[in-house]
């Protein structure tokens, strides 16, 4: 551990922070680019697509970038498919994956030619509303779920996601009454796995699935693909395995069936470890022998700590010159948000802090400023992109005290 003034290793934070204000948002465009060809080489299957989950970030800068890389992308809502077409996504490639969505969002994708993909019997019905003759994906609940935390867990029996594989029976009625056809399947176990066992099992499963249904033409076996926040301790994940895995249980079941589609959906893979966020040292105090180092890096900036437990690594970068030193005991970094929640770093051991210090939060590319908020009116930040020459470009301008009204 010791001082860390670059961001990505280019560039000065305290320069970045005195242009653009703090905190801030950095993107390098190096690292996605790397995450985004990882992502698409997984599989030697010919017939393999990469559907990037947007609300990981929907910045539309990132969005032409990993369009440019050959990656299709879902949404989530209108306004995540609105961004995709502004990105330059064309229709066929996005897929609409809502959850508990209105007649109007299932008519705002069909009206776009945007597939869709439903995750309840109600919704096959509300969607066939808008949709009759159409063809539809189902979303499948395959009993199996994981992830680093119960709220980020989304298959398994007791997620709020997915048609259970028992009501499949009823699904294909409701889709015979609409006249529409089942042509895909999808699936989702959770986020952030960095061992293969469970998504494989999965893909299996939903397979199986397709073998029953020959209208199925394409399967997508989900995301949830980890990065090792916790650095030199979490393996990364070891996608040749991953993908040795998975070829073959594809190329098996092709060989037994037929040709199909294969679609993967990570979100947090191609974005997190692009993206850092940049805050500022703004006070240091001991109460009750608990160091608290207070920065501008609230919950509405980055929600992740205190809504999922997640941890973050981060590096300081000193204000002043002076020797480096670290806490005698472990040390909270928290936030300027009035809740007693607002906890980014807890209880570890960090470099010494001052007023007017930098801080990097590491690994913030992914659910960052996609889940901020503007809480206690604090105006959300900018956002900037060092460019793959090295050059520093704001894609998004920090939000003034009048845009919290108008």
């Amino acid at each position: 551990m010791g001082f860390d003034n670059l961001v990505f290793g280019k560039k000065d934070a305290h320069q970045l922070l005195e242009e653009y204000g703090s905190p801030l948002y950095v993107y390098d465009e190096v690292t996605l680019r790397q995450r985004c060809r990882e992502m698409r080489s997984l599989l030697s299957y010919p017939r393999f697509r990469v559907n990037y989950s947007a609300k990981a970030n929907t910045n539309v800068e990132l969005l032409k970038i990993i369009g440019s890389e050959d990656l299709d992308v879902d949404g989530m809502s209108p306004g995540e498919m609105h961004l995709e077409m502004m990105a330059g996504f064309p229709a066929d490639r996005i897929t609409f994956i809502g959850n508990n969505v209105s007649l109007d969002e299932f008519r705002y994708a069909v009206e776009r030619g945007i597939a869709v993909s439903v995750d309840s019997i109600s919704q096959l019905k509300t969607l066939g509303e808008v949709n009759r003759g159409g063809s539809v994906c189902l979303r499948i609940n395959p009993g199996i779920g994981a992830g680093h935390h119960a709220k980020v867990v989304t298959g398994g029996k007791k997620a709020k996601f997915g048609i259970a594989v028992e009501d499949l029976p009823k699904a294909q009625e409701a889709a015979a009454q609409y006249q529409m056809t089942i042509t895909g399947l999808n699936q989702h176990i959770g986020s952030l796995f960095l061992e293969p066992d469970a998504y494989v099992e999965a893909a299996a499963f939903i397979l199986a699935t397709a073998a029953s249904l020959t209208s199925v033409e394409m399967v997508d076996l989900g995301g949830g693909f980890g990065i090792p926040y916790r650095h030199g301790i979490e393996p990364r994940l070891d996608l040749a395995r991953l993908g040795t895995m998975l070829d073959d249980l594809i190329k098996d079941w092709v060989a037994r069936n037929r040709p199909l589609l294969v679609r993967t959906e990570p979100g947090r893979y191609v974005v997190a470890e692009c993206g850092a966020l940049l805050g500022t040292v703004t006070a240091v105090k001991e109460n009750y022998h608990t160091y608290f180092v207070g920065t501008d890096i609230g919950f509405n900036t980055l929600v992740r700590p205190a809504m999922y437990d997640s941890y973050h690594e981060i590096s300081v970068a000193p204000g002043n010159e002076r020797p480096y030193a670290e806490y005698d005991k472990p040390v909270f970094v928290v936030g300027n948000i009035c809740e007693s929640g607002d906890i980014l770093v807890h209880d570890r051991v960090i470099p010494c802090c001052q007023e007017g210090d930098a801080l990097i939060v590491h690994d913030a590319g992914a659910y960052g400023f996609a889940m901020a908020s503007t809480y206690n009116s604090r105006p959300l930040p900018a956002e900037v992109l060092i460019t793959a020459e090295g050059e520093v470009r704001l894609i998004r301008r920090a939000q003034t005290l009048k845009d919290l009204w108008w």
